[in-house]
């Protein structure tokens, strides 16, 4: 794992991060060539996608699920007999833990839930109103993803949300039993075994068996977030989620095996995680390194979580401790994590982060699955001005205005700075309300 001295060349080595070009991989290049006869790049390839999705609906859906994903299927939609026989088959203790993770994620949510509010006296207020159909993009195909279930359906149902459609890839014998019994737990009302841009194209625009939606959201790989940007003012969409990245803060008082375990747990989500480590301790930053390097021989995803140890990984020590907090909030991570003795006072000073972890106890991993925020956040920077997916996600903020008996106290007002627009339509309208009935200019 990278190891780099002094502050100023841990920030120039971030923010060089964060800025880089990552160019197209060779496989997907010869992936899309395959597919589709010539080499496309992404955009080109979704852009293809979402077209025929357009065009032909469920025929071109299936036609992509069996020219990119490998799979032949007879029906989009999952039989409510399918979800409860694959919800039922999943083994009690995962159960138990989906449905303890479901309360806590709930209560989070409920807890969040904003109040509507009406001044009489100012004639005005607000009311949250929710989203009527909303997509669930949940990643498949070689391993399942049930707390994406469970963190991204709850806040929406929630919210008050009236549909919520849920699309997964499949494998050869249909949805993960583990994503069907999270599903029953959270709520869903449809489920569609298709994934990819055609899924993303499908809940934008509506096919026979599919329904448009109001809003997707949900993480996906390269082509499902390519799609989603696409698609954006069709449809909402909750973000644009980019390699997942974790920012460990430390100090002296931190134990090395546990940050790095924990940075291993992100290494080991993609090969272009990024796991860091900002600390001012010359003597936490050598120990991580080993233990980083004892632990990843043990992995059973090794070779991702190798990669991303070896190209995105990095252990920088500072020139000072305070430096650390400022460097974050610049960076404006993913998840930041503090390992320091007074963890709370630290938290204070988190401006720009998706998610803070505070102490060496509440550690991302809780967080992935059972703490209750939602595990959906912002990445690449985007932390600085987007959040964590919640019930605001799901709520449409609609202003009230109720000037009955008080608008003649700010007729003089509008119609002056009408006025001054030019806008003598507007004018007009203003001074109608007048109980002398001026309209005049």
């Amino acid at each position: 794992m990278r190891l780099v001295r002094g502050t100023s060349s841990v920030r120039n080595l971030l923010l060089a991060f964060r800025g880089k070009e990552r160019p197209q991989s060779a496989q997907i290049t010869e992936a899309t060539e395959k597919i589709f006869g010539e080499a496309l790049t992404v955009k080109e390839a979704v852009s293809q996608i979402i077209a025929g999705v357009r065009e032909k609906g469920d025929a071109a859906v299936k036609d992509y699920l069996r020219r990119i994903d490998g799979v032949e299927i007879k029906s989009l939609g999952v039989s409510t007999e399918d979800i409860v026989l694959g919800a039922n088959g999943i083994e009690v203790d995962l159960r138990g833990s989906l449905v303890l993770a479901a309360d806590r994620i709930r209560k989070f949510h409920e807890y969040a839930m904003p109040e509507a509010w009406q001044d009489d006296k100012m004639g005005f207020g607000q009311r949250f109103v929710p989203i009527e159909a909303v997509g669930v993009y949940v990643p498949g195909g070689s391993a399942s993803y049930p707390s994406t279930v469970l963190h991204t359906v709850i806040p929406a149902k929630v919210a008050g949300v009236e549909k919520i459609v849920l699309v997964t890839p499949p494998t050869e014998s249909g949805v993960a039993p583990a994503i069907l019994a999270a599903a029953r737990i959270a709520g869903v009302d449809k489920i569609f075994q298709v994934g990819g841009a055609q899924a993303i194209a499908a809940l934008a625009y509506g096919t026979h068996s599919i329904p448009r939606v109001d809003k997707i959201c949900g993480p996906g790989n390269v082509f499902v977030t390519e799609a989603k940007r696409q698609v954006f003012g069709d449809v909402g969409i909750d973000g644009l989620h980019g390699p997942t990245e974790t920012m460990i803060i430390g100090d002296g008082y931190a134990n090395p095996d546990l940050i790095a375990s924990d940075l291993l747990a992100q290494a080991e989500h993609d090969a272009l995680a990024m796991p860091v480590l900002l600390t001012d301790s010359e003597s936490l930053a050598v120990q991580v390194a080993e233990a980083v390097g004892v632990q990843l021989k043990n992995l059973d995803r090794l070779a991702i979580a190798g990669v991303s140890i070896e190209n995105n990984g990095l252990i920088g020590v500072l020139d000072k401790a305070e430096e650390a907090i400022d460097l974050a909030n610049e960076f404006s991570p993913e998840h930041i994590c503090l390992f320091v003795k007074e963890p709370r006072q630290s938290a204070n000073l988190v401006r720009h982060a998706g998610g803070v972890f505070v102490g060496e106890n509440s550690c991302e991993v809780l967080g992935d699955y059972v703490a209750g925020p939602s595990h959906v956040m912002p990445t690449g920077g985007t932390a600085r001005f987007a959040s964590s997916l919640g019930v605001h996600d799901f709520l449409k903020v609609m202003p009230v205005i109720d000037l009955d008996g008080k608008s003649e106290a700010l007729v003089d007002a509008a119609a002056a700075i009408a006025k001054s627009e030019g806008l003598t339509a507007h004018v007009r309208s203003a001074k109608a309300r007048k109980k002398n009935g001026d309209a005049g200019l």
